[in-house]
């Protein structure tokens, strides 16, 4: 009985069907109060992604694409209005106020400084991580496994690559990810402060219109020089890896918020700093850290893991989980499902972000040893479907 009600329901009430999968781009014109420009992508599902100025991946569900369209497209109050109140059965002046509220939106948030790479708009979280995409969300390129310091040359798997590409090659990288889709690459390591070529490739992925981060253990990011090039060419946020015995660690930590830059902090809980966790979360609070990734070498520190977890909250810094770090699947988050066995843990290895080696080798993520393909002498097609179904074998 129920089943029949339910497709009498969907016969006379069919479900929105979603805007055509596709890319859309704005640029506002010369003369506009503030210039900005605006790169949405729409999936299958109706969701999108909207790049707002290359520097913040916005995340919205079909209603707020719809939006985004609309508004890329230039269509006037009154048009929209028309077009959603007779897809969503509402009425032109409820469709017309929600079109206005999710503009006004937007546009503080153009003109917001320093804003959260990746971000919601108030709107209903989705979890991306877990959806079907057209392309992933992210690209982390390991340009180098080099490190600054001898006690740090065997943490990277530098056996497994044979070469480090030239710029000219990364730019092919580059081009091919953002022709594929991609809006926010991550340029990782290694320390990759240690290619000469990051500033030229940081303003090369901006030029494209690719949102940009930098993952460092803050090595030359004191340097007031290499900190204003960096900033000049385009960088859009930094995540320092904390190793709290180095001074000039925190040192960048300092200049880089200093300089107006979005940072979020890594810090990996171990046996070996585990009794000065609150010491340092209180040293980062101090330098105005709003933003603090945490991951434990060991899942015995879970409860020291909760604690700094809690200190970051009181201190009033936000928790990121799901940028490229070291033993990031010990995080808050997965941790947390794995002992209280609620819920499914996505990581979007694969799917939301895909990982290139120095040599251009692709895989899933960091850490993760299963070739997908080579994104300089393979076709993206090729290895986006050897990831997908990668990602239907471990379903």
């Amino acid at each position: 009985m129920f089943d029949r009600i339910r497709e009498m329901f969907k016969r006379f009430f069919p479900p929105v069907q979603p805007l055509s999968p596709g890319v859309y781009i704005f640029n506002a014109p010369p003369e506009a109060a503030f210039p900005y420009r605006l790169h949405l992508r729409i999936e299958g599902d109706g969701s999108g992604i909207l790049i707002i100025n290359a520097s913040t991946v916005l995340h919205l569900n079909q209603t707020g694409a719809e939006y985004a369209y609309h508004l890329i497209q230039q269509h006037t109050e009154d048009e929209v209005a028309s077009d959603l109140s007779k897809r969503y059965r509402v009425s032109k002046e409820q469709a017309k106020q929600d079109f206005i509220s999710f503009r006004d939106r937007l546009m503080t948030l153009i003109e917001t400084p320093d804003l959260d790479p990746v971000t919601y708009l108030e709107f209903e979280r989705l979890n991306v991580h877990e959806q079907r995409l057209s392309a992933p969300l992210r690209l982390d390129c390991a340009l180098t496994y080099a490190t600054p310091h001898p006690r740090t040359a065997g943490s990277t798997p530098v056996e497994r690559v044979k070469r480090e590409l030239l710029t000219e090659e990364w730019q092919t990288i580059l081009e091919k990810a953002w022709k594929a889709g991609i809006p926010h690459v991550i340029f990782t390591g290694g320390e990759p402060t240690l290619r000469p070529d990051l500033v030229e490739l940081v303003d090369f992925a901006e030029k494209l219109g690719m949102v940009t981060g930098v993952l460092s253990s803050g090595y030359r990011f004191s340097e007031h020089k290499f900190l204003n090039d960096i900033l000049q060419a385009g960088l859009d946020h930094l995540m320092i890896v904390l190793d709290e015995n180095e001074e000039y660690c925190w040192e960048a930590i300092r200049d880089s918020i200093a300089s107006d830059l979005y940072v979020t902090v890594h810090l990996t809980i171990t046996p070996r700093n585990q009794s000065r966790i609150a010491e340092i979360i209180q040293k980062l609070a101090g330098l105005k850290v709003k933003s603090l990734s945490l991951s434990v070498e060991e899942i015995s520190l879970k409860q020291t893991l909760q604690q700094a977890q809690e200190l970051a909250f009181a201190n009033e810094m936000s928790i990121v989980w799901d940028l490229p770090v070291p033993y990031s699947d010990l995080n808050p988050i997965n941790l947390e499902l794995q002992t209280d066995g609620h819920g499914e843990y996505f990581d979007g290895a694969g799917n939301a972000w895909l990982y290139v080696e120095p040599d251009g080798d692709v895989l899933p993520a960091q850490g993760r040893t299963i070739l997908l393909g080579n994104l300089l002498t393979d076709e993206w097609t090729t290895i986006w479907q050897n990831a997908q179904a990668l990602n239907q074998q471990q379903a």
